[in-house]
């Protein structure tokens, strides 16, 4: 009997332990024009204040928009309160469609991406200024490519099964969330495989990339790999490059906090070449290899609420992991609301087994090789035959093999869940997703560069989906929400970021020496 069979048992005698997974979603979209240019508009006023406002808010840009759903412990409920704010969002938008896939289109000019703006508090120019130095550092359209981010917490009930116990401390729990993470490392290249939906793009933006990809075009400038499934995720995409050499790793949290800490304490020649003043003019927070926490690039993070004024580090130290943030998701083109029901349970039924399955610690060098396997399946991971390797002196495995070893423990796990939830959800999307590893064309990749084919190019089919999903939206009623409810948040959201302004006691200057000032500059402010 393996580990995961052992612990497998142990929670089948109490499937009801795995009722309460907790799940929020964060889903990013960029407004654009009916032609599908980039929306050269503000901030819809009646949407409220972008800093403040508690489900809807900007991301990198001002057309940019990120929807926030509070934690659910209902998929549909999740998916209801999301639906609803979108329906509500196209409201506000005029004759403004959200572009529905990951990867920008019609981008004539870096000028033609306005950084996101949130008042003139300290902590609004903060992160605006932020953003400018992600734009100095590494382009502004690279910055508006979309995700999906599902944030999922395990109930205490299933860490008391899983370490046999009937009290379970933070820090158990906390290592078990980097066990978990680890194991996302190593076999998460399954989640670009089925649900990455980004094998073309537009010629505008490798325009303004640098890339030796070998893609093939069409007539109307689409750029594809015939293989691809995530290109958002390749090293065109969001993957940042300067952080190739950090040593960030995830065996302890101590580890990891004291790596991060180093990245955003370690001075980079690159970055510190432009400065951080041209004149009067702030270029980014300072020189070093990252601004702040956030700019770190991972398809999965461990995360704590912060408390007001508590950085992302400082609130994992304070409280240890609450929950884990997986950010390896594409928007999914064919859901009006970026992501679909089964691919949710099959996302509780992967994080979960991964936190049941033995995880040892991992090496710098093994995190590169299994990060190794991921670039392969994002650039070519629908190619029959396709060989990844377990770590770095391991077994050879097709990307079928491998998939379809991992889906036969994912099934005895959707058994149990199904009884937690008394329907056969988890084993649907288990039936599903196999089917997928013996024919890679059903992948969300594969529907989409036919599509894409059918439609020739990438600009028809996202105009058509765009179309369509806002045409959905104004039809259906809201599941949760009214629009007084919108209105009321929006209202309160101004008020709370005046709120915000009227608090501020020093000059920009000092707040951001105060908020730096364990990290080492090469230029001050």
């Amino acid at each position: 009997m393996t580990d995961f069979t052992q612990r497998l048992a142990r929670l089948a005698q109490n499937p009801d332990a795995l009722k309460g997974i907790g799940r929020g979603l964060e889903r990013e979209a960029l407004r654009i024009t009916p032609t599908g240019h980039l929306a050269q508009t503000a901030h819809p006023e009646t949407l409220g204040s972008a800093l403040t406002h508690r489900w809807i808010t900007t991301d990198f840009a001002e057309s940019l928009l990120e929807f926030i759903t509070p934690v659910n412990t209902s998929v549909k409920g999740m998916l209801d309160e999301l639906q609803d704010i979108h329906r509500f969002t196209y409201q506000q938008m005029g004759d403004e469609q959200l572009w529905p896939m990951s990867m920008p289109c019609v981008v004539a000019s870096e000028d033609d991406i306005t950084l996101a703006q949130y008042g003139s508090s300290n902590i609004g120019r903060m992160k605006t200024l932020y953003r400018q130095g992600l734009k100095h550092r590494y382009g502004s359209v690279m910055q508006v490519i979309s995700g999906v981010h599902f944030n999922i917490s395990l109930p205490e009930t299933f860490w008391q099964h899983l370490y046999h116990s009937d009290t379970v401390s933070q820090a158990s729990v906390t290592q078990g969330y980097f066990d978990l993470i680890r194991n996302y490392y190593r076999h998460g290249w399954m989640i670009p495989y089925l649900f990455g939906a980004s094998p073309a793009l537009c010629g505008s933006f490798i325009k303004h990339a640098e890339s030796q990809l070998p893609f093939e075009h069409m007539p109307s400038g689409t750029c594809y790999l015939p293989y691809a499934t995530s290109l958002r995720l390749s090293d065109l995409g969001y993957t940042n490059n300067a952080q190739a050499d950090l040593k960030i790793g995830f065996n302890t949290l101590e580890q990891y906090l004291e790596g991060l800490r180093n990245a955003i304490r370690t001075p980079s020649h690159t970055f510190a070449k432009l400065g951080i003043r041209d004149g009067e003019t702030y270029r980014q927070l300072n020189t070093n290899v990252l601004q702040i926490e956030n700019e770190l690039y991972a398809p999965i993070r461990p995360k704590r609420n912060a408390e007001s004024g508590e950085k992302p580090t400082e609130a994992l130290e304070r409280g240890g992991v609450e929950y884990i943030e997986v950010r390896s998701l594409d928007v999914n083109p064919y859901s009006a609301v970026g992501i679909e029901e089964d691919q949710i349970h099959f996302l509780d039924l992967f994080v979960a087994w991964c936190a049941l399955s033995p995880s040892e610690p991992m090496t710098d060098p093994e995190l590169n090789c299994w990060r190794d396997n991921w670039n392969k399946i994002v650039l070519e991971g629908r190619k029959p035959g396709l060989t990844l390797t377990t770590g770095c002196e391991g077994e050879t495995l097709t990307q079928a093999e491998w998939g379809l070893q991992v889906m036969g423990e994912l099934k005895q796990l959707a058994k149990v869940m199904d009884q937690a939830v008394g329907d056969h959800r988890y084993e649907t999307v288990c039936d599903k997703m196999i089917t997928c590893f013996d024919n890679p064309e059903l992948t969300l990749s594969g529907r989409v560069l036919a599509d894409v084919i059918a439609q020739g190019g990438i600009g028809g089919l996202g105009l058509s989906l765009a179309r369509d999903h806002k045409a959905a939206l104004a039809d259906v009623p809201y599941n949760i929400h009214s629009d007084a409810d919108f209105l009321q948040e929006a209202k309160q959201s101004v008020a709370r970021q005046k709120a915000v302004e009227d608090s501020d006691k020093q000059s920009f200057e000092a707040f951001l020496n105060a908020y730096f000032k364990d990290v080492p500059m090469a230029e001050s402010w």
